[in-house]
């Protein structure tokens, strides 16, 4: 099935930034909806932040607004995940998803396609 990859994780600093990139091989995808999950150790998977297929709306968690910032490049068939400070909190593995059309919709419901995930670790 079309795997996405997730990319750009390590370590960092409390209050440190880092930048995550989700890309999907080929032409294939270029303009559906994405969005970014994060699951830290024993805690559920949590939203964190969706853009449409056009970039047009973007959604974010409130944990992350104001923070984090979602964009893509339809033309590299690539979502980044800009993180600027970051705290421990924010140490999780995070996921790439995908949708089935450009409308996000929904932040919980269609994801229908998902990324290996890629940790981030804060230190505090």
């Amino acid at each position: 099935q079309v795997q996405l990859v997730e990319s750009g994780g390590g370590l960092v600093q409390a209050g440190g930034s880092l930048r995550l990139s989700c890309a999907v091989p080929g032409r294939t995808f270029s303009t559906n909806a994405k969005g970014w999950f994060r699951q830290a150790p024993g805690k559920e998977r949590e939203f964190v932040a969706a853009i449409s297929g056009s970039g047009d709306f973007t959604l974010y968690a409130n944990s992350v607004k104001g923070r984090f910032t979602i964009s893509r490049d339809n033309a590299k068939n690539t979502v980044y995940l800009q993180m600027n400070s970051l705290t421990h909190e924010d140490t999780a593995v995070y996921f790439c998803a995908a949708k089935s059309s450009s409308v996000v919709a929904s932040r919980n419901l269609g994801w229908d396609y998902w990324g290996q995930g890629t940790q981030v670790t804060v230190s505090s």
